[in-house]
């Protein structure tokens, strides 16, 4: 019974620290989020390495602000660099395990590099997750149905051509 003032001011101690450690995450920092801006403009006007550059700095100016490792890893598959976009997408799934936009933007990421059993597992992961109707494993399924794009390399195309 002597203890039980004292666990209860280190109950809502924790309670609190929780609760302002939570509410940080949520915005990103100003300065960031008019970069991010720039990142989605970019994007928008076909430029992907521009987004990437201004996605870059805003992790830069705020490194704890996760959605942004998304962004990036969006540009990223756009530029056609899937491995850097894997790479991205799990720096936000080992922040945040159960962000959805993710889970299937990696396993796009994979069926584009032909990983297509990878992919299926990311499949598989959204489905317990969300179900099979939500956004995100829906989008996920049709780039799984469409298959990885064939690569010709640059000696192919040379060859090809004459």
């Amino acid at each position: 019974m002597r203890f039980a003032p004292a666990a209860a001011a280190l109950s809502l101690m924790f309670a609190v620290n929780a609760s302002v450690g939570s509410a940080g995450a949520a915005d990103p920092d100003p300065r960031a989020a008019m970069l991010i801006a720039q990142g989605r403009a970019a994007l928008a006007a076909g430029k992907p390495q521009d987004a990437i550059d201004a996605y870059e700095a805003a992790l830069a100016v705020d490194p704890a602000y996760t959605p942004i490792f998304n962004e990036l890893a969006d540009a990223a598959r756009i530029e056609g660099l899937q491995g850097k976009a894997i790479r991205y997408y799990r720096e936000t799934l080992a922040r945040d395990p159960g962000n959805l936009a993710a889970i299937s933007g990696e396993g796009s990421a994979m069926v584009e590099k032909g990983a297509l059993e990878k992919a299926k597992r990311n499949l598989a992961q959204l489905e317990s997750l969300c179900g099979e109707t939500c956004p995100e494993t829906m989008a996920l399924q049709t780039t799984i149905a469409r298959g990885a794009k064939p690569r010709m390399a640059a000696s192919e195309t040379e060859v090809s051509q004459n």
